[in-house]
């Protein structure tokens, strides 16, 4: 089987204020006319348009903007893409906030992705107790239960209640209480948003934004491969949690074995996650590799699963876009 050519990832970068509003389009192999049709399919218009309207700049690199046809470079400023160059782009694989030179607007890099900083009692405190409130609703805990411990740290009920309200529901139905929230959603879908929750919970960790734009990304991409690959919603949740999951080691800078040891967490999931093991596994094993921009390991899994890279590339636009609307609705309080 030959290898698909025209992808086309999405790499984030960070603003000046750390926030993941910079969508570069990274050009694989023979993936001009790709870009081209993304453009110009309604589906492709569509994801751009929102993805702009949630104030995220579409860029390309000096080399892949240079790279394509008149055509389609002349497409790419009728949308609005902004072309990186070596003023307007650093990058920093250090720990800590980036610093950024004068004529500097992105930043590249891993950064996001080093050792936290040692957290503050309080903050530490509201992992602790997020990963706690997972390993509750893993288990099938009484609702009050769960509710109690929610009750011990008032700023992650705040958080909880303000995530849950804008992902699940938008503005037409509110929710003020754990045990409305879980009467509402479910404990699947609870489960999702408290592993959201974790990411989005560190206020004084400058990786915070990075990496639940990051991970949210991958989790989404997870469970609408599984979805396009025709598995049933349990496996398409099975997909989104190990997604979730994955990153939890960065998050607290501990290897994941260690994270895990207080969770309950299915058997399939755990091999997946820690070893890459089943098909969930070899997923989340691509989709990392769609982060990084490794267009070899991609092309290898799409055709041996019979995914094209024309489906590949809306799906990756569709989960930064979902990303976007996420970061947009829970900053609309």
């Amino acid at each position: 089987m030959g290898s698909p050519s025209g992808l086309v990832f999405i790499h984030l970068l960070a603003d000046k204020g750390l926030q993941p509003l910079g969508a570069q389009f990274v050009l694989g192999t023979g993936s001009a006319a790709a870009l081209g049709a993304l453009l110009t399919s309604e589906p492709g218009k569509s994801l751009i348009e929102q993805i702009q309207a949630a104030q995220c700049a579409c860029l390309l690199s000096q080399d892949d903007a240079a790279s394509l046809p008149v055509d389609i470079a002349e497409l790419t400023q009728q949308v609005g893409f902004e072309c990186l160059n070596g003023e307007t782009l650093c990058r920093v694989d250090g720990p800590g906030a980036p610093a950024f030179a004068p004529a500097a607007k992105w930043v590249d890099g891993l950064w996001y992705l080093t050792p936290p900083a040692k957290p503050r009692n309080a903050q530490a405190a509201s992992k602790v107790m997020a990963l706690k409130l997972v390993q509750l609703v893993s288990a099938d805990a009484d609702t009050c239960e769960i509710e109690d411990v929610f009750r011990q740290d008032p700023t992650l009920s705040y958080h909880r209640l303000r995530l849950v309200n804008s992902l699940a529901f938008g503005a037409s139905r509110r929710i003020s209480s754990f045990s409305q929230a879980i009467l509402m959603l479910g404990r699947q879908q609870l489960k999702r948003w408290l592993n959201l929750i974790l990411f989005a919970a560190g206020a004084d960790d400058p990786r915070a934004p990075m990496l639940l734009g990051h991970v949210v990304v991958r989790a989404r991409m997870m469970e609408l491969l599984t979805q396009e690959t025709g598995s049933d919603k349990a496996q398409q949740e099975l997909a989104f949690m190990a997604g979730m999951f994955s990153m939890l080691g960065v998050l607290f800078g501990q290897p994941l074995e260690e994270v895990f040891k207080p969770l309950q967490l299915d058997e399939t999931l755990q091999a997946a996650v820690l070893a890459h093991q089943g098909p969930i596994g070899q997923m989340l094993q691509v989709v990392e590799s769609a982060q990084a921009r490794d267009e070899g390991a991609v092309s290898e899994w799409l055709v041996r699963n019979g995914v094209s890279a024309d489906v590949f590339n809306r799906l990756m636009l569709t989960s930064v876009q979902w990303m976007l609307g996420m970061r947009q609705e829970g900053s609309d309080d």
